[in-house]
């Protein structure tokens, strides 16, 4: 109660100024209890008005302070280092949020200015009962787990492992390179894919501070920043990966035939497979589900007889494995809406209705046709094709009110290059607007929109009907304001983007929120965009949400530049604002456990204990505590109900 306090007012331009009275709020904090100084200033954040707090600090002698400005969100760091460097204990400052809780959101009335007078008056309570705290120093495990094989992934593993930090990449497919190793060129350069994603693959692979786990899975995460441990998962390859030397002689003595699920069922593959040529590591995967051998008797060994190295192993067994890690990065990736989900367009009854990656592996060089454009049903080579871009995105019914942000340059890419492989064929681009907002996207899609034989309809399609042998696609120019009619020999859907299998149980395991659209949900939109709100757990690429190539690789590299930034300390120091337990009333009742949002308390021998680098001061187990044995520091009854008395005057 012997704080002096300093009361400082900004003006925030105009924003606070404008509806409240700052000198009449000036005046009347002056003569608060227990205040020795009150000022107010047009820019309290600019470095003069952090100065100006320094220097009243020195000459009034004050030991607390209380800013009066904008939303401690925004400034509380700002404003701590500011009175910290003039000598006072940074968590003695209080913020009374006069902007977004006062001037923003009232008129400008006599009334609106009492209101920040009591927010003022509340936090100069509080203020005279403060007391310093010391932050909370942690040790720091400078390794990273990521989590995806995706260009993402790789990109987010190379940036870390480059600055020199040991990296896990964790990959539950058997190769890494995700979906860009599904696709043929990418836009707008029409680059060839591989020829981009096989140096990173490669140079991830060579790497002597990445460990590349394939066919693994994260099945457990406990701890917090600076200190996880990640426990993986490792699925049997059943082929020894040191003794493979990626001849190939298993293959063709394989007797089992299955469809290929990186050529999206287009083509088929062996029971003993690599995923594509380029796949990293190179290394064959015997799939048990489809190999002959179900359980423990061995029906057919034909591969392993024709393995001259001897790699084949029926014998091995999951594995698990628990790595210690400073940080995690999510880069789980997305996946396509399902085409079963358009019964109207009838791709369980037409297998020429086909999805935008099925077209990607038609035109691939090494997919199930050599590049050469063929239909499904007949393998002929389609003279008409009618794109459907929008199929599932900025659908509400279809719970996907978002944009895929993808879908009109890849429709595009796919129309240019079906015309120059057919330049005698048709196409039919069935689109609500074009959406071309990267560098060069739009001249690309006006370059697409010149070429002779390629039509832009602006409408959507109602239906398909097949018809001698080809598809009649229904559907309206709403331009032209009428009904189109056309017949095709094959219908690409642009279908949605949506979020990976299996993330839901993850970001479970790991403390992750999620969107309401299923992807992992970032800190903040702008200002966190990397961060989730698990402090120490970052998102890249498309696991936060659809976003194209270089801005997935941007991303990436977001994270990993985070990353490095929680390695430049030598520690971690956290805020000491975190809830601490009287261990004399504790009961080990563990309603403090069950309401804890962070996972951060547990109980040891009957008494809760408070992980402290993982509390975050939320306050949720104060009021679930019976014995009242819990709260957070800083925030102690008597500030409390000080503050509260403030309000009420």
């Amino acid at each position: 109660m012997n704080n002096r306090v300093g009361v400082f007012i900004c003006h925030c331009g105009k924003n606070i100024a404008r509806t409240v009275d700052v000198e009449a709020l000036r005046k009347e904090a002056a003569g608060l209890p227990g205040v020795e100084w009150a000022e107010d200033d047009m820019y309290l954040c600019s470095d003069p008005g952090q100065q100006l707090i320094r220097e009243r600090i020195a000459e009034q002698n004050l030991d607390a302070v209380v800013v009066a400005a904008c939303s401690p969100t925004l400034h509380t760091t700002t404003f701590r280092r500011a009175v910290e460097s003039a000598g006072v204990n940074p968590f003695r400052l209080e913020i009374a949020n006069i902007r977004e809780q006062c001037s923003w959101v009232h008129p400008g009335t006599a009334e609106t200015t009492h209101k920040a007078a009591a927010l003022v008056r509340s936090g100069v309570e509080k203020a005279r009962r403060t007391q310093p705290l010391e932050p909370i120093h942690v040790g720091l495990q400078r390794a990273v787990v990521v989590i995806g094989g995706g260009v993402a992934g790789i990109q987010a593993a190379l940036d870390i492992a480059e600055a020199g930090y040991p990296v896990h990449l964790v990959e539950q497919g058997p190769n890494l390179g995700g979906r860009m190793a599904q696709l043929s060129e990418t836009f707008p350069t029409l680059d060839c894919s591989s020829c981009i994603l096989t140096p990173k693959m490669v140079e991830v692979s060579h790497h002597p501070l990445v460990t590349i786990h394939t066919l693994a899975e994260v099945t457990d995460v406990e701890g917090s920043i600076g200190n996880f441990q990640v426990r993986i998962r490792q699925q049997p390859r059943y082929v020894i990966a040191e003794g493979c030397t990626g001849c190939g002689d298993c293959v063709p003595a394989c007797p089992q035939v299955v469809p290929g699920e990186f050529d999206r069922g287009l083509g088929a593959r062996k029971a003993i497979y690599i995923p594509f040529p380029q796949a990293v590591p190179f290394t064959y995967t015997l799939d048990r589900e489809h190999c002959l051998n179900q359980g423990p008797l061995i029906i057919c060994d034909r591969c392993a007889q024709a393995c001259e190295p001897r790699a084949i192993d029926f014998d091995q067994q999951p594995s698990e494995e628990l790595v210690e890690a400073g940080a995690i990065v999510l880069a789980t990736g997305c996946d396509t809406l399902p085409l079963s989900h358009f019964r109207e367009y009838g791709h369980d009854r037409h297998p020429d209705v086909i999805d935008g990656l099925m077209f990607e592996r038609l035109l691939s060089a090494s997919g199930p046709t050599h590049g050469e454009i063929r239909r499904p049903s007949d393998h002929r080579v389609p003279k008409s094709i009618a794109f459907v871009q929008c199929a599932g995105s900025r659908d509400p019914e279809r719970g996907k009110a978002y944009c895929s942000q993808i879908c009109c340059m890849y429709t595009a890419k796919h129309a240019l290059l079906y015309h120059h492989a057919v330049p005698d064929g048709k196409v039919y681009i069935f689109y609500i607007d074009i959406r071309a907002g990267g560098k060069g996207y739009e001249e690309f899609v006006e370059r697409v929109r010149a070429e002779d034989g390629i039509n832009y309809i602006r409408g959507k399609v109602a239906k398909l009907i097949p018809k001698d042998g080809k598809l009649e696609v229904w559907g309206v120019d709403t331009l032209l304001g009428e009904q189109v009619k056309v017949e095709v020999d094959l219908v690409v859907l642009a279908t949605a983007l949506v979020p990976s299998q299996g993330i839901q149980e993850l970001a479970r395991v790991a403390r992750v929120a999620i969107d309401g659209d299923g992807f992992l949900s970032e800190a903040h939109p702008k200002l966190r965009p990397v961060e989730s709100q698990t402090r120490g757990i970052y998102l890249a690429g498309t696991a936060q949400g659809p976003r194209d190539i270089s801005a997935t690789v941007a991303h990436a590299a977001g994270a990993a530049s985070k990353v490095l930034g929680l390695f430049s300390h030598d520690e971690l120091v956290e805020e000491p604002t975190i809830a601490r337990v009287n261990e004399a009333l504790c009961r080990g009742c563990s309603f403090c456990v069950s309401v804890c949002p962070y996972d951060a308390i547990s109980l040891h021998e009957g008494t809760a204990h408070v992980n402290e680098t993982l509390c975050r001061g939320c306050g949720a187990c104060t009021p679930a505590c019976f014995a009242a044995a819990l709260g957070p520091r800083g925030f102690e009854d008597d500030q409390i109900l000080a503050q509260i008395r403030a309000l009420a005057c």
